[in-house]
């Protein structure tokens, strides 16, 4: 399956992309430069920064070919070669490098880059679940590759962000409070909506772009055998019972089990992980468990990933022709 692509690319994506070397699996631009958000008018969003991320299987030689194409949009890093830049790339934050404040056709942009590996990881197991989830909210897909572990992963991202909504939503709910709560899953335990961005952000992306979540995640709402979804009244109702939210936790991401497992399991019990998800399901306050270790890893990824990158941004100040 392919993820849905928004028509009519426009010129200016691929006057960009044109610009940097091609061997790209995933390309997607994302955010308030890309997509309106409630209360935004249409010349604001053209001077807001346009967000891109490439995804590429050869890091190395991807950066190789960029020093040489557009060396000015790295910091002084660029002296470092392209093999530590990958590595601080693999190993810094969530596997992701930034190169930011890019003039590039009459805008500024910023882009990351990803190994398509590390990519496929996240989008699987929500390691960090930087990435995944700036992918549970449309973004404009620009390059998608033949590779299919990369297609499953990229739909396996969306249902499994349907499924811890599900938990830590009620029986009945509407299909707003869905999409607001998967769009809010990548923002919770990030301080940064706290001391900085604006804390109605959730509400303002959901607004203005219900029918690009509904293109998402409307055939996985409707072959979902654990909810029953009514399109025409915007209504839904999901398996609350012990059974249904077992299933639902059995069907999460490795990472939030493990980080279940390890908020749940008394030290020195060592029980696996079905048995402790099997209790959890049973308790009334099961979606509060799904809650607090989504917003914990989102927490330890934002910090993991804004030190170094806030350093990196700094450096961005630094360049050198």
């Amino acid at each position: 399956m392919t993820l849905p692509a928004l028509q009519n690319t426009s010129v200016l994506y691929r006057r960009i992309l044109s610009q940097f070397p091609q061997d790209i699996s995933l390309a997607f631009a994302y955010g308030s430069g890309v997509f309106k958000q409630n209360g935004t008018s249409q010349g604001q969003m053209g001077k807001n920064m346009l967000d891109f991320v490439f995804a590429v299987d050869d890091p190395v030689t991807w950066h190789t070919m960029n020093l040489m194409q557009n060396r000015k949009h790295y910091s002084v890093l660029k002296f470092l070669g392209p093999r530590k830049i990958s590595r601080i790339q693999e190993e810094h934050g969530a596997g992701v490098y930034y190169n930011t404040l890019i003039p590039m056709d009459g805008r500024i942009m910023k882009y990351g880059v990803i190994s398509t590996d590390s990519l496929i990881d996240d989008l699987l197991h929500w390691k960090t679940m930087y990435i995944a989830g700036r992918l549970h909210k449309p973004v404009k897909i620009l390059v998608q590759g033949e590779n299919g572990k990369m297609r499953a992963a990229l739909v396996g991202n969306l249902k499994s962000a349907v499924t811890a909504s599900f938990l830590m939503l009620p029986e009945s709910f509407s299909e707003e409070d869905l999409l607001l709560q998967i769009a809010g899953l990548s923002y919770a335990g990030d301080f940064r909506m706290v001391i900085g961005e604006d804390r109605s952000k959730v509400a303002n992306i959901v607004k203005e772009n219900v029918q690009h979540f509904r293109i998402l995640y409307n055939n996985i709402l409707q072959e979902c055998p654990q909810v029953v979804y009514k399109p025409q009244q915007g209504k839904l109702e999901v398996d609350k019972s012990p059974e249904g939210q077992f299933v639902q936790l059995m069907a999460l991401p490795r990472t939030l089990q493990q980080r279940i497992t390890r908020l749940v399991d008394p030290p020195g019990k060592n029980r696996d992980v079905e048995e402790i998800l099997l209790q959890v399901a049973q308790d009334p306050d099961c979606g509060s468990v799904v809650q607090q270790v989504i917003t914990l890893l989102k927490f330890i990824a934002t910090l993991r990933h804004t030190g170094p990158n806030f350093c990196l941004l700094e450096l961005q100040s630094l360049r050198y022709t």
